[in-house]
């Protein structure tokens, strides 16, 4: 019974070549085994191309009105016989160009590459070592790289001045080759990159001399890269347009610039604030002192009140770094060390002596006026 190519891509029999190929379209998008992946989806797709194939081929969807079938090389009323190959050319003469709907629904129709097609250059990665200060302070890097730019002799097409690239004999300019085989289902068309042109379309029979055809030379060049201020260790820092320049005129590539901040000799880094430590004698930390503290850009007074613990953090307010996305500045945070001598001198000793003695008293006055309270 011969099948009903108009029921299956739901058209009427009066139904134009666009609105054919719009419902191609959309069906094929639909049961595409890519991307419909219940158990009929290939075999209706099977029969969706065969209808459009058939319907879009004016020769063919004629004798088909006529006879209800398609002659010989085509199809009998049934899928053997089923020449994609055939399908696909038949169907770009009659105004269906199925590359053309591939390339919407997958982007670039399972391996179809455009012609000549302009390329994205690589990215590259560089890293830098910068000081403490210089996270603080932000700061601008010169590198220098080695990486592939234009060439300047052909402008980056690959063809020696005076010449041009000439469409591949192999492929007739389209970058893929088609080969059909029988099966015991019928035939089947594969398409690959054409081997001659690596898919481009267009052989070089003049290369320039400078790139050798490749459309790119390697090149030294310096960059000045701008890290800002209140980075931290391990970011990145991503210079537009740095990297290696596209092939057939596409777009340079990025530089990404990893950073590393060095530790610092006095300083520990915690987010936007700034760890030190200072050490203070016992008799500072008991009386009170004031005392001078080395800050990242130069040096601050730190108030040392009586009676000071050993490992107590005093803050010294906005002497931090820069808060990278602009949330004003981070502290210093100073933590101080009480030292206590290792050897003290009999004169000291007499001295602590009394201390501790006068400390005693002082103790037991307090505990005389609590006594006197109950």
């Amino acid at each position: 019974m011969a099948k009903d190519y108009y029921k299956t891509l739901g058209v009427e029999r009066g139904a134009s070549t666009d609105e054919i190929k719009k419902a191609y379209k959309k069906l094929a998008k639909q049961y595409h085994p890519d991307i419909n992946k219940s158990h009929d989806a290939e075999h209706k797709f099977k029969e969706i191309n065969e209808a459009a194939s058939v319907l879009g081929d004016e020769h063919k969807r004629q004798q088909y009105d006529q006879y209800g079938s398609v002659g010989e090389g085509g199809f009998a009323g049934g899928a053997e016989g089923f020449d994609f190959s055939e399908f696909m050319h038949g169907a770009e003469n009659y105004g269906f160009d199925f590359g053309e709907i591939f390339d919407q629904f997958f982007g670039g129709g399972g391996g179809r590459r455009r012609r000549g097609g302009a390329r994205r250059g690589s990215d590259l990665l560089y890293k830098t070592e910068i000081t403490l200060e210089e996270a603080a302070d932000g700061v601008e890097k010169r590198v220098t790289l080695r990486k592939n730019e234009t060439c300047d002799e052909c402008g980056g097409k690959g063809a020696a001045k005076g010449s041009e690239a000439a469409t591949c004999p192999k492929c007739n300019g389209q970058g893929m080759v088609r080969a059909t085989r029988q099966t015991p289902f019928g035939y089947f068309s594969t398409t690959t990159t054409c081997p001659q042109c690596r898919g481009e379309g267009r052989t070089i029979t003049n290369p320039c001399k400078e790139c050798r055809g490749t459309g790119l030379v390697e090149d030294e060049k310096k960059i000045s890269v701008k890290i800002p201020s209140g980075i931290e260790d391990g970011m990145r820092v991503r210079v537009t347009g740095e990297g290696e320049a596209g092939e057939k005129g596409g777009p340079h590539g990025d530089l990404y610039v990893d950073v590393h901040v060095k530790p610092h000799k006095i300083f520990v880094r915690k987010e936007d604030d700034l760890y030190t430590e200072a050490r203070i004698s016992f008799s500072e930390a008991a009386a009170g002192a004031e005392i001078e503290i080395p800050t990242l850009k130069s040096k601050a007074m730190l108030k040392i009140p009586s009676g000071t613990q050993s490992h107590t953090i005093f803050k010294l307010k906005g002497e931090g770094l820069t808060n990278l996305k602009g949330y004003g500045k981070g502290d210093q945070q100073v933590r101080v060390i009480v030292d206590v001598p290792s050897r003290i001198s009999k004169k000291q000793k007499q001295l602590l002596e009394e201390f501790d003695a006068e400390s005693e008293k002082a103790d037991k006055g307090v505990f005389s006026r609590l006594k006197e309270m109950f």
